[in-house]
């Protein structure tokens, strides 16, 4: 005798009262809505976060621009605790060149390991100060992609919630109405009388 949750809600039972109708059709929507909605949630989400995100890039990158500049100055080496496996980076004074020919000079973050006369991949803003390269490519993909998992997360998230909700107020529902029943049946059968 296996009857599924549609067959539940909708075949005709005695015992089967309002508020076991309306948790039904409610498993059954908060189903449809995390099979497709969290997904397609997720996918909005993520195509949002896309096209902010890449025009953000272009306007970074139309905005700033990349120059080779030249180290002026030794720096101490690194200590070793600072380390740790990742590329450490220190702040040195470098000097650069602009298309027009102009030259200019400002302190930015360059490799622990650069020497006097090495040259460093450099990006300036307007102003001619050092800044960080716009965000490329991957960047842009993670951002999507954690936008498109957070708008899904946070669809699936609501949509339990609400799940949980209306199956705590069809509860207390359904025990009231069966205490409502049970009063108006238990004289019959225990032969009290209230």
């Amino acid at each position: 005798m296996r009857t599924g949750l549609r067959e539940w809600a909708l075949r005709p039972n005695r015992l089967r009262r309002r508020s076991d109708v309306v948790e039904a059709w409610t498993v059954m929507t908060a189903a449809v809505l995390l099979v497709l909605g969290a997904p397609l949630a997720g996918l909005a989400a993520g195509g949002l976060a896309y096209g902010e995100a890449s025009s953000a890039a272009q306007a970074l990158r139309a905005e700033r621009r990349e120059v080779r500049a030249e180290v002026l100055g030794d720096m101490p080496p690194p200590l070793p605790a600072l380390q740790g496996g990742r590329p450490v980076t220190r702040h040195a004074t470098v000097r650069w060149r602009g298309p027009e020919g102009t030259a200019g000079t400002t302190r930015a973050a360059v490799p622990a390991d650069a020497r006097r006369g090495d040259l460093v991949e450099l990006w300036l803003d307007p102003r001619d100060r050092a800044v960080a390269p716009p965000p490329d490519v991957s960047s842009v993909w993670q951002h999507t992609l954690a936008m498109g998992i957070c708008g899904a997360g946070g669809t699936a998230g609501l949509v339990l919630a609400a799940l949980t909700l209306i199956r705590r107020v069809a509860a207390r529902r359904r025990l009231a109405e069966w205490e409502r029943d049970w009063a108006r049946v238990e004289p019959r059968w225990t032969g009290r009388r209230g």
